[in-house]
């Protein structure tokens, strides 16, 4: 299934490819998509057009990253999971174990995979206590409700089920319990059902009085072996052990135990390779047990869309109108046909299209070819859409409505940009690499469809009615972090370049390509390895020019130091109160005096907001359509009937609780006292979602003279913390100069919210976004100045003072944000990094070497063991995202090629040194010196190098020494 040449170079898979497969009367639509993190995206999008998941795990290297990943993104789209062992064939010829060994492994790796899956049980248990507490809280319906919820299930995989199949994909076999247990039935004389139940855990059998017991029926326990190690691994082990050491006699009386038909010419071959691989095969057929575990593990379509239907599309809240009965009675019946995958051509036909890939057009069938009209001129490549259908039928030749993730039906007159209308060219099955034209195909079937290049992007819904809501968004499980500036090699080849880029974003599915503030053309891809695969592409497949790629840009954000104090509700109401620092500004032309005070944001509160930064927009913009689906992205999975509004603001107290950890008195004032915060949200920044929050200032406070612009708590407002009151009576006892001055101040407003959203977008360090803090920006307006000699005078003054200093507003903006920016400065600024989780395997030997690459490339280590049964050590660690370009690489030079390295973005973490650090005190000054001849720290030469690129001023030495420079030239 891997046919790229990049692919069969690395040995890896790096995009998801289908395959349809006949087993019995059985039709199985297969997609096989890769295990490394940098092509994650892949699994996304395979998973949403599955019924179930076959789940690999190495039998030598056990549990790692992707397997948590993996497992995550079933559970998610609610897949049937099965377990596959693959390279169990390791364990008998590399790490040498005995049979006994073997199945502890086994039984080992079982285990943990099931608590994993058990962990996201557990998530959805205590979310779902939790909703019925909220229930219970409001009133007495909570009682009954309780028997609802189930309790601690069985394991999800258990060999004895049939989930589970032991495999060696190199030699082409595998087995599961059931096989073995038919194999067994006439010599043992027991049904295949019960020994199927007893071929895997601690059940014995006892050769004298042929019975099948229990541990504590067996009196010698040290020596007795569970019937999975005595009548399944043994004759494995022996089969490998008579092929490699050339016993003909052993390996023939297993064949005849067995009665296997191998041919004589295969066993007289030299390689004892091929021998085992023909002898294998026979007895264990790896296609045999995987398809038979699939139709039997696996539910069909009807069954599995039935179940899927709250992920793939939850019901939205409508409000009945009657105009629109009819088109929410259609989208109900569209509903009800998707969840039985109705194939009637009667029915509405719904598809669900998850990536564009881009093959050649020489790739296309013969015929398809000449009639071929190419959606990208001269490119040479045509776009198909990876598509399963859910309902109906769709033919060649047909017409359907493209509905994108933002569609409303009911909302027909605000679509217009959701829907377009395409005409299917031609539908094929994929058979790998190969393309089969099919005229039609129907509900439950996995498809490539041409004809929709120019109408789909990434993602969409396809239906043969407008009445119809768009499926939920996929969820990625990771981010594209790592960016680069692309530019072509010869400048006029820059329209090729921006053609392949619009190309290479439509065959990918998790590839960004923006353009930066500096007009750079910035491709951000998910790793190392995706990024060298995309420009790759760029240079041979779609652009087809020289290309010029400069180092990897690193995202940074900014903060301050967080007030360490032993009671921080008493610091929070002396920095509200007024009393804490503040830096003050005052406008050009004098009117305007604006006071910032800024603090840190308590760090879960500020994750959550960054996290939620979609279901925030939605919410502030006032898409509550949308808001359900950004909480589903945003969490990884959806509870029907869920207010999202509600679950946010559950959220931000949690968030508050988690940090402070104090007593019960305390702990009810600061969620008193966060609660009334959380009724002064004025606005959170950069863009108006980050997390960074801007509270209105308390209105007691005043100047002489002049009046405060309050703003309004428009955010609390629409997370529900607090109603806005717009009876407004403020200007019942005011003089006409003072309810203008009022009012000048209500209009200066969005001024200020300008400046804060600049500021928070572009910090004093490196001009990078802040994160995690808290502004109070109190502006108080003046009366303009008047000149008391003549009036003549002072109506000249008015109308030239505003143009002598530019517009007002624009004063004011400027003053809040070169506020906002000092205040951060004042504070201790910090800056903080991106942070990778690393999985390190590495034998024992080069241990040393994998720990000097990790001191070079500042990571810190979070913990090693040694895996059983294997000379592998398993390091996890942390390594910024900055030091992480090259490390795979340097690590496989340091260590021959033994260790492996695995990275996925973690977390945001501060870096504790001080940019600004000098030595002031009597011990600092004995350790560092006077700081003439003291070398930059990591935080400095990080905040250095990103003004460099961004063309910001730097404070650094021209001359390092001062005495006279030499020349090359040798001049006596």
């Amino acid at each position: 299934m891997d046919y790229l040449d990049e692919e069969q170079r690395r040995a890896i898979t790096m995009k998801s490819s289908s395959i349809a497969l006949q087993y019995k009367d059985y039709f199985v639509n297969l997609i096989d998509s890769p295990g490394h993190m940098d092509f994650c995206s892949e699994v996304s999008t395979a998973a949403r057009l599955s019924d179930g998941a076959l789940v690999l795990v190495d039998a030598v290297e056990g549990v790692h990253i992707q397997t948590h990943a993996v497992l995550r993104q079933a559970w998610i789209e609610k897949l049937t999971p099965c377990l596959v062992l693959n390279k169990i064939d390791r364990l008998i010829s590399e790490l040498r174990l005995s049979p006994m060994e073997a199945y502890n492994r086994l039984l080992r790796i079982i285990h943990e995979v099931n608590g994993i899956v058990s962990a996201y049980r557990s998530e959805k248990y205590l979310s779902d206590v939790d909703s019925m507490l909220s229930v219970a809280q409001s009133g007495d319906a909570g009682e009954e409700n309780y028997e609802l919820l189930e309790d601690d299930e069985e394991d999800t995989f258990q060999p004895q089920k049939g989930n589970v199949v032991f495999a060696c994909a190199l030699d082409g076999w595998g087995f599961g319990i059931s096989d073995f247990a038919e194999m067994y039935v006439s010599k043992l004389g027991a049904s295949s059902a019960a020994l199927q139940r007893a071929l895997w855990g601690p059940r014995y059998y006892i050769a004298k009085t042929k019975m099948i017991v229990g541990k504590k029926a067996i009196v010698n326990t040290s020596k007795a072996r569970p019937m999975f190690v005595q009548l399944i691994l043994e004759p494995i082990w022996s089969v490998y052990q008579a092929t490699l050491e050339g016993d003909r006699g052993l390996l023939e009386k297993v064949i005849k135990s067995f009665n296997l038909s191998v041919p004589p010419r295969e066993l007289q071959n030299k390689d004892p390779k091929a021998v085992l691989q023909s002898v294998m095969s026979r007895w264990l057929p790896l296609s045999d047990t995987m398809l038979s575990m699939v139709v039997k593990c696996i539910p069909d379509p009807a069954t599995a869309q039935s179940l899927r239907l709250a992920r793939l599309l939850p019901r939205r809240e409508t409000f009945e109108n009657g105009e629109m009965s009819d088109v929410l009675a259609e989208a109900e019946l569209v509903r009800k046909s998707v969840e039985a995958c109705d194939s009637s051509t009667l029915a509405p036909c719904v598809a669900f299209v998850s990536k564009m890939f881009a093959v050649p057009t020489k790739m296309l069938p013969r015929g398809e070819i000449l009639n071929n009209p190419t959606d990208d001129g001269d490119s040479g490549e045509c776009f198909l859409a990876f598509a399963r259908i859910f309902s109906g039928v769709l033919f060649a030749g047909q017409r359907v409505f493209v509905l994108s993730a933002l569609y409303d039906p009911v909302k027909v007159e605000s679509n217009q940009k959701h829907v377009q209308t395409a005409n299917l060219q031609s539908l094929y099955l994929m058979m790998g690499q190969g393309l089969k034209p099919v005229p039609y195909a129907k509900a439950g079937n996995i498809v490539a469809i041409r004809g929709l290049g120019q109408h789909i992007l990434k993602s969409a819904t396809l239906s043969s009615t407008l009445n119809s809501w768009p499926f939920s968004s996929m969820v990625f499980q990771v981010a594209p972090t790592l960016k680069v500036a692309i530019e072509p090699s010869d400048p006029a080849d820059m329209g090729a370049l921006m053609k392949g880029l619009r190309l290479l974003n439509r065959a990918d599915p998790f590839v960004e390509v923006t353009v930066s503030a500096r007009g750079e053309h910035v491709l951000a891809a998910a790793g190392e390895v995706h990024l060298e695969r995309c420009v790759k592409d760029l240079k041979e497949r779609f652009a087809k020019v020289a290309l010029e790629v400069s180092p990897p840009l690193v995202s940074y954000k900014e903060t301050i130091e967080g007030d360490i104090t032993t009671n921080p509700l008493e610091n929070l109401k002396l920095f509200f109160g007024g009393n804490s620092e503040y830096v003050e500004k005052t406008t050009q032309n004098g009117r305007c005096v604006v006071r910032v005070h800024v603090f840190k944001l308590p760090t879960p509160l500020t994750k959550l907001l960054d996290e939620s930064s979609e279901l925030l927009g939605d919410i502030i913009g006032g898409k509550s359509g949308q808001a359900l689906k950004s909480l589903e992205t945003s969490r990884g999975s959806i509870v029907e009937d869920e207010n999202p509004i509600e679950a946010l603001k559950k959220r931000m107290m949690d968030a508050i609780e988690s940090e402070f950890s104090s007593s019960d008195t305390e702990s009810e004032k600061l969620r008193t006292f966060w609660k009334d915060l959380f009724k002064r949200i004025w606005a959170l920044g950069p863009r108006q979602v980050g997390p960074n929050i801007l509270f209105t200032p308390d209105s007691g406070k005043s100047v002489e003279a002049s009046v405060l612009i309050k703003g309004s708590p428009y955010v609390s407002d629409k997370l529900g913390f607090c109603n806005i009151d717009n009876n407004n009576n403020n200007g019942l006892n005011e003089s006409s100069d003072e309810t203008l001055l009022r009012e000048e101040a209500e209009s200066l407003e969005s001024s200020v919210l300008s400046g804060f959203q600049v500021a928070t977008s572009a910090g004093p360090l490196c001009d990078e976004p802040m994160w995690g803090l808290a502004f109070i920006v109190e502006a108080f307006v003046s009366p303009p100045p008047t000149d008391d000699n003549s009036s003549t005078t002072t109506a000249t003054h008015h109308h030239h003072h505003p143009e002598q200093y530019g517009v007002f507003t624009g004063q004011v903006m400027t003053a809040v944000k070169e506020a906002c920016r000092t205040a951060v400065l004042q504070r201790k600024p910090r800056l903080v990094e991106a942070m990778y989780f690393c999985e390190l395997n590495t034998p024992t030997e080069y241990l040393g070497s994998m720990y000097a690459v990790l001191a070079r490339r500042r990571a810190r280590v979070l913990k090693e063991e040694m895996q059983e049964g294997s000379p592998l050590f398993t390091v996890h660690a942390y390594v910024p995202v900055a030091e992480s370009f090259g490390f795979p690489d340097e690590l496989r030079r340091w260590t021959s090629g033994a260790a492996s390295a695995l990275l996925v973005l973690s977390h945001w973490e501060t870096l504790l040194e001080d940019p600004f650090f000098v030595p002031r005190t009597e011990e600092e000054i004995e350790e560092h010196g006077d700081g003439s001849s003291m070398l930059q720290n990591t935080s400095r030469k990080l905040i250095d190098a990103v003004r460099r690129r961004k063309g910001l001023p730097v404070e650094e030495k021209v001359v390092q020494h001062a005495t006279k420079q030499r020349t090359l030239a040798r001049k006596v």
